[in-house]
């Protein structure tokens, strides 16, 4: 399925970024392998992450590599963009605890919109049900790493897993900031890794 943005946002030459380009690291640590290819961010009470060392980003589609586990609420990792601060930030993330869960109500709960500080997953959650998480399209293994596609653009926020062409997840911006930081997020009590990142800015941006 192509982009869904507006005629005006031409979309520009995917860039890898090098994981190890961090500006900030917040409420977490960080540790890479020797080969540099893989950021590993500890688990710790609180969400927490890392900033990466780019421009500010308003519209751009992300590809990224994650890999969480299969612990019962100690599985939340995924995307923070448009970041003002370490707690102002829109954010996509999955439980991957739940990919394969037994409750389908769990399992309905797989990758979740947030936007913090207003709109964070309890308010989302009793609010508007189902609107901001959604299931997932393809089974996968909770504790094995998956390809994310994340884009937004023109207040559009849209979630592919794997490589389908559906997206599991497609929401409105609930976020007045257009533009900001991009890192790697991971919830609480929750470590993560992440590879494989590249960028493609959208638009003059």
């Amino acid at each position: 399925m192509a982009l869904m943005v507006s005629n005006t946002l031409q979309a520009q030459k995917a860039i890898k970024v090098n994981v190890e380009k961090i500006s900030r690291i917040f409420n977490r640590n960080v540790t890479l392998p020797e080969d540099g290819t893989t950021l590993t961010v500890n688990e710790g009470p609180g969400a927490g992450g890392a900033w990466l060392r780019l421009k500010p980003a308003a519209n751009a589609e992300i590809e990224v590599e994650l890999k969480g586990r299969d612990m019962h609420q100690r599985s939340f990792l995924g995307i923070a963009f448009h970041g003002q601060n370490d707690s102002t930030y829109e954010a996509v993330y999955f439980r991957p605890f739940n990919f394969r869960a037994a409750d389908p109500d769990r399992v309905r709960h797989a990758v979740q919109y947030i936007s913090l500080p207003d709109h964070d997953w309890p308010k989302l959650r009793e609010q508007y049900p189902l609107k901001y998480e959604q299931p997932l399209n393809v089974s996968l293994n909770p504790d094995d790493w998956f390809k994310v596609r994340l884009a937004f653009a023109d207040g559009n926020v849209t979630v592919y897993v794997n490589g389908e062409d559906k997206p599991c997840l497609q929401v409105k911006s609930l976020s007045s900031h257009k533009s900001g930081k991009i890192g790697f997020w991971t919830g609480s009590n929750s470590p993560g890794e992440f590879r494989n990142m590249t960028i493609r800015r959208l638009g003059k941006d």
